[in-house]
């Protein structure tokens, strides 16, 4: 397990400037995270050079963008794209002697069949080498362009911003909506799934795309750490402390399948940080995005962010974060029923007793579950309109300070993992 290393102060302001360049390996869809640091950037007058995970064919080939796509994309990080597919993964990897994809062999699988999945293991580890092989070879490809692209001397950050890794197949979806939000009779126990044979794989590529991709990037890259300055970041997840009765409490949302592969990332920006290379994960917030509607209840520990900006910065912006949430709660509803609602679920025995990080990540139980939906229901329900909600307020103030601090904090790292945590967030906001 890493070692648990908050980041308590917000750092010194980073001296990038022109010339310098923002890496981003993963494209970038919609808004969250990653958004942070691409405004921090451009901001700073460095150079964007983003990358793209391709597009899929009706017949399953991988291939780049097209014109249209390629052009949108650009325009979305305001920066060239290398158009050179880096999909992760191994799901859609035709393989063996019929060419068939592990989603291919999954299509004819019934929901009530899930259990009875198995597979032959020694097949599955020829296609997870297989895709590996495939994204070595297209990265070392995006390496060449780089070396083209990068001024020598020039201060560079590889942001890696891959995570994910469900198979695509529809036989997880439904599984998956009854593992993370399930209730009753439709409940399923995480452990359960876990442990099947469709758990399995998913763990296998939950590592390849969520960790190993960071692994792979800071090896294809060594090259260029001749020619330039490099830091590596990357976004991880291991729960956030928030404020509950006046003091910072860590917790998690659970159940956080991918949380094994976040560990394996940490541990790979360990092995890194070892061998002199500035690779740092920023264990970041709970947030609601569209890429995080699975995980329906994750947004419950976000309200006590405004609790937490009270707290570290009185002024013209917690003020101004609070009037913009305020504004869209229904009639009636104030900003301190939302915090007692968040902090009596915070505080129930049932998640209380979540509330170890050694054990962390941990599988759900009925009644947490429960416990969890209902309370991110009520606080829903708070708003005037369930499509302009005050977690999409909060959302963006997590993602635009997580931005502000990992750009500085990158400029001189002094550690392979950090804890971004409400505390740090509310005083990062207040002068951002």
């Amino acid at each position: 397990m890493t070692t648990y290393n908050a980041l308590r102060q917000v750092p010194a302001a980073a001296q990038y400037k022109e010339g310098d360049v923002l890496v981003l390996c993963g494209e970038l869809f919609g808004r969250g995270y990653a958004n942070g640091i691409v405004d921090e950037a451009r901001k700073a007058g460095m150079t964007i050079i983003g990358t793209t995970v391709g597009r899929r064919d009706g017949d399953g080939t991988l291939r780049s963008l097209n014109g249209e796509e390629l052009a949108e994309a650009e325009a979305n990080i305001g920066g060239k794209i290398i158009n050179i597919p880096l999909e992760a993964g191994f799901d859609m990897e035709p393989y063996g002697p019929d060419g068939r994809s592990i989603a291919d062999q999954l299509k004819g699988v019934k929901p009530d069949d899930w259990e009875k999945v198995s597979f032959d293991w020694n097949q599955i580890e020829q296609a997870r080498q297989q895709g590996v092989r495939r994204f070595k070879a297209n990265l070392g490809l995006v390496a060449d362009e780089l070396a083209r692209l990068l001024p020598s001397g020039a201060n560079v950050i590889f942001a890696h911003t891959m995570a994910g890794g469900i198979p695509r197949a529809r036989i997880f979806m439904p599984l998956l909506n009854r593992v993370f939000k399930g209730q009753g009779e439709r409940f399923l126990s995480s452990e359960t799934f876990w442990n099947s044979g469709l758990g399995k794989l998913c763990k296998i590529s939950f590592d390849d795309v969520t960790a190993d991709t960071f692994r792979y990037l800071i090896d294809a890259t060594a090259g260029l750490r001749n020619k330039v300055n490099a830091r590596y970041t990357a976004y991880g997840y291991h729960g956030c402390e928030v404020l509950i009765d006046g003091n910072y409490a860590w917790q998690s949302y659970t159940p956080y399948l991918q949380g094994w592969a976040k560990i394996r990332l940490e541990e790979i920006a360990e092995d890194a940080w070892k061998s002199g290379i500035k690779a740092t994960v920023f264990n970041c917030p709970e947030i609601l995005t569209n890429s995080s509607a699975l995980f329906l209840g994750v947004e419950n520990s976000l309200y006590m962010l405004l609790a937490a900006l009270e707290k570290e910065a009185p002024g013209p912006a917690a003020d101004g974060i609070r009037t913009a949430c305020l504004a869209l709660l229904a009639d009636g509803i104030t900003i301190d029923n939302l915090l007692t609602t968040a902090h009596d679920y915070l505080t129930d025995p049932l998640t209380v007793a979540g509330r170890d990080l050694s054990s962390w990540p941990q599988h759900n139980s009925l009644p947490l579950q429960e416990l969890m939906l209902n309370s991110s229901a009520n606080l829903i329900a708070m708003n005037k309109n369930p499509k302009e909600i005050v977690c999409a307020v909060l959302s963006q103030e997590v993602f635009r300070g997580v931005g502000r601090l990992m750009f500085d904090f990158s400029w001189m790292p002094d550690a392979p993992v950090v804890w971004l945590n409400h505390d740090v967030i509310a005083k990062r906001l207040a002068t951002v």
